[in-house]
């Protein structure tokens, strides 16, 4: 492996022996983001708190131009402008002027391994030692419930108690998911969590999904971020939606089938928190962990044709 230190370099203002320890939030996207509950949450960060750039990694070192050519502007007879990709480490504070850090930007095409040792390295320097992650994903639940989580660790003691839906199942890689699994076996504080989007709101920004990855950011953090914001946009987004609804029969009764066949599953589980509730007779985990699996194969196989 090379140098994984070559990969990022330092800005100005990252100067690492200034910057005081605090958690470091991944949003690097993935194969999958329901409910864009990613991109909203990182640009509401950024947006609620003055972001310093603390380190700038090699993108042309990482990233497939060709696979996700960048945007660029021809305007009328000459290109004008270039949206260069950027996968950049900001230091942040919370409304008590705690410190964290966000890693925001393209997921890398190459060199996993060394990208993540890149962090580890930059985890080292900063005095990092929790590291989070969100997600949404899209499930058979309606919006008019309360959003589930499913949260994963390297440590269990960081989620709590809860009761897993899933038992072993095979899902396409994801840096974000490599990067846990290798903090967990350098014995490394890491946390995900995968927000359970309505699959009929997947494509849409679903702010009441970024407001409850947020919320369980902060229970696990302890940081106090501002959340008027999303708590507003969610509200608005709300309303947008039942009025949709409400204007259309046909997706208003698949939003009622899909409120009875979770208040079906409620009522016939003892579990206070569920993945995707279906319709009487009710499948076994083992059912719903093969239903999810062949759908992130499918997924899977849209992205790489």
């Amino acid at each position: 492996m090379q140098d994984p230190r070559e990969l990022f370099r330092y800005e100005p203002d990252g100067d690492p022996g200034a910057n005081v320890p605090g958690p470091l939030l991944v949003s690097v996207g993935g194969f999958i983001d329901a409910g864009n509950v990613q991109a909203i949450l990182t640009r509401h960060l950024i947006e609620a708190s003055e972001a310093t750039v603390v380190a700038s990694f090699d993108v042309d070192q990482l990233l497939d131009y060709r696979g996700r050519r960048p945007v660029m502007v021809f305007e009328e007879n000459h290109y004008a402008e270039y949206d260069d990709p950027s996968l950049v480490l900001y230091r942040l504070a919370d409304r008590d002027g705690q410190p964290y850090y966000l890693l925001a930007g393209p997921e890398p095409d190459y060199q996993w391994e060394r990208a993540i040792e890149a962090i580890r390295l930059l985890q080292k320097d900063l005095g990092i030692t929790l590291t989070v992650t969100s997600h949404g994903i899209p499930m058979a639940v309606p919006h008019t419930r309360p959003i589930g989580v499913t949260a994963h660790a390297t440590d269990v003691r960081l989620i709590g108690e809860r009761n897993p839906v899933f038992g072993r199942v095979q899902i396409p890689g994801s840096f974000s998911a490599l990067l846990e699994l290798r903090l967990g076996e350098a014995e490394a504080a890491a946390v995900g969590f995968a927000i359970h989007v309505p699959h009929y709101l997947a494509q849409a920004e679903f702010h009441d999904a970024a407001l409850t990855a947020l919320n369980a950011i902060v229970d696990v953090t302890g940081l106090n971020l501002p959340n008027d914001a999303l708590v507003a946009a969610a509200n608005e987004g709300r309303g947008q939606i039942e009025a949709e609804v409400a204007g259309n029969p046909e997706i208003a009764s698949g939003v009622s089938m899909l409120e009875r066949q979770y208040d079906d599953f409620i009522e016939a589980s003892d579990k206070p928190n569920l993945l995707a509730p279906t319709s009487t007779p009710l499948p076994s985990g083992d059912e719903l962990a093969a239903d999810f699996e062949q759908f992130l194969r499918t997924v899977g196989d849209d992205e790489h044709p």
